[in-house]
């Protein structure tokens, strides 16, 4: 496996890690709908929220910013998977958007979390 794959695995872990130290269930991770994928699921119950996390990890050497990826295309993908994940199950849970931050440095992750890091569009019909 690519060495990139391996950061990415070990980001998402550190994410899953998080988000259960906060109550959160993760039904899911890298649930995939054809071509669209989400990273995790995870379900707050005392909200009866499901949280459709994007996660983003990158070295602490990139000069990339991680949020500069969560463009409107992979927003409208993150909604269009959500949609597909609800309609599948046939859940009529609240949903939120959030995205996941890791940072690898030397030995350590450093994880931020971004609550409601977008809203999905409104679409109004005449």
């Amino acid at each position: 496996m690519a060495k990139h794959n391996d950061l990415g695995k070990a980001g998402e872990q550190a994410a899953c890690e998080l988000l259960i130290s906060k109550g959160y269930i993760i039904r899911e991770t890298n649930w995939r709908l054809n071509h669209l994928e989400i990273d995790i699921v995870a379900y707050e119950p005392g909200r009866n929220l499901l949280h459709i996390v994007e996660v983003k990890t990158r070295t602490s050497d990139s000069r990339f910013d991680p949020m500069a990826a969560i463009t409107r295309a992979k927003q409208r993908n993150l909604v269009n998977s959500a949609n597909g994940y609800l309609s599948h199950y046939q859940l009529r849970h609240g949903i939120q958007f959030d995205v996941i931050i890791v940072i690898r440095t030397p030995g350590n992750f450093n994880v931020q979390y971004i609550p409601r890091a977008f809203q999905p569009p409104l679409r109004t019909y005449r």
